[in-house]
C-alpha cells in the first residue's frame, strides 16, 4: 500500500522541481509573471525558484549586444537618383522589463524603425552628400533611434552604413567626372611648373647679364653637354659682347663685326663653288658695310 503512495509522491516532487527551478546564464534575465502579473524586478542569473504548476511563468531576455542587419533600402535622393543602402545597427537591452512590457517584439520593432529613419535621412540629401558624409549620417541615425527606443529599454550603441550601390550609368558618369578632374589638376600643376621655371629663368638671365664671363662659362658648359652625342654637327653662336671685351672697346667691336662679315661672305662662296651661280661678297667694301651691320665706317679694319 505504501509503494503506490511513494511513487505518487515522487512524481509530484519531480513535477514540482521541474516547474519551479530554472537555471539562467550570466547574460540572461527573466521577467516572472505570477498569475499574469509581472513582478517588480527581473530575476537571474543562476538557479532561481518559482512557484510550480504554472503559477509563475518566466520570459527570458538576452542582455548581449544585438546585431540588427538592415536589408538593402532603395532610396531616391534629393537630386532624384535611385540608390541602394545597406546598414547595420548594434543595440543593447538596458531594461529587460521595458523590453518585454512596453513593446511586443523589440528586435523587429527596432529594425523597422532603423530602416525608416535611414530612408528619411538619406532622402533629404543629395548623392554627393551621401557619399561624402557617411559618418554624419551614422551619427544622425543613431541619435534619432536612441531617442525613440529608449522607452523600450534599448540602447543603440552604433549605426554603420555598410554599402551604397549606384546604378551602372551613374558609375560611368562619375568615372568620367573623376578622369576630367585629374586631367584638370595635371594641367594646373604643369602650368604652375612652367610659371615657376619662367621666373627662375628670368632671374638667371638677369644674373648672367650682369657678368659677361658667366655667359661664356655657360656656353662652355653647353658645349660639354652636347659633345657627348655622336654624329652631330654643332653650330655655336658667338655673341659680339664676348669679343668686345677682349681689348679696346671700339677696336674689339670692329674686329667682331669683321668676323661676322667674313662668315657671311664665306657662305656665298661655298654656294658658288657648288652651284656656280652665287656671286662673291666683299664685306670690306663700303656698299656692304650697312648690309653687314657696320654702321660706323671708321671702324672697318684696313
Amino acid at each position: 500500500m505504501w509503494i503506490p503512495l511513494l511513487i505518487l509522491a515522487s512524481f509530484v516532487t519531480l513535477i514540482f522541481l521541474s516547474t519551479s527551478l530554472k537555471v539562467l546564464r550570466e547574460y540572461e534575465r527573466a521577467i516572472v509573471f505570477r498569475l499574469g502579473r509581472a513582478r517588480n524586478r527581473p530575476i537571474g542569473p543562476g538557479l532561481v525558484l518559482m512557484l510550480p504548476f504554472g503559477i509563475d511563468r518566466a520570459q527570458v531576455v538576452d542582455l548581449r549586444t544585438k546585431v540588427i542587419q538592415i536589408p538593402t533600402q532603395e532610396v531616391i535622393t534629393r537630386d532624384n537618383i535611385l540608390i541602394g543602402v545597406d546598414a547595420v545597427v548594434y543595440a543593447d537591452v538596458q531594461s529587460p522589463a521595458d523590453a518585454v512590457l512596453r513593446v511586443e517584439q523589440y528586435m523587429p520593432a527596432t529594425l523597422q524603425l532603423a530602416a525608416t529613419t535611414l530612408r528619411s535621412i538619406i532622402g533629404r540629401m543629395e548623392l554627393d552628400e551621401v557619399l561624402a558624409k557617411r559618418a554624419e549620417i551614422n551619427l544622425e541615425v543613431q541619435e534619432i533611434l536612441d531617442a525613440r527606443v529608449e522607452q523600450w529599454g534599448i540602447d543603440i550603441t552604433a549605426v554603420e552604413i555598410k554599402d551604397i550601390s549606384l546604378p551602372a550609368e551613374m558609375k560611368r558618369a562619375m568615372a568620367r567626372q573623376a578622369e576630367a578632374e585629374r586631367e584638370r589638376r595635371a594641367k594646373v600643376i604643369m602650368s604652375d611648373g612652367e610659371l615657376q621655371a619662367a621666373v627662375k629663368l628670368a632671374e638667371a638671365a638677369r644674373l648672367i647679364s650682369s657678368e659677361p664671363a658667366a655667359l661664356q662659362l655657360r656656353l662652355y658648359q653647353t658645349m660639354v653637354e652636347v659633345s657627348t652625342q655622336p654624329n652631330m654637327t654643332i653650330v655655336l653662336p658667338v655673341p659680339i659682347e664676348l669679343l668686345a671685351g677682349q681689348g679696346e672697346t671700339n677696336r674689339g667691336a670692329a674686329l667682331g663685326q669683321a668676323a661676322v662679315a667674313a662668315a657671311a661672305a664665306a657662305i656665298p662662296k661655298l654656294a658658288q663653288g657648288k652651284e656656280g651661280t652665287a656671286p662673291a661678297l666683299n664685306p670690306a667694301s663700303p656698299e656692304n658695310i650697312g648690309t653687314l651691320g657696320l654702321t660706323d665706317k671708321s671702324t672697318v679694319p684696313k
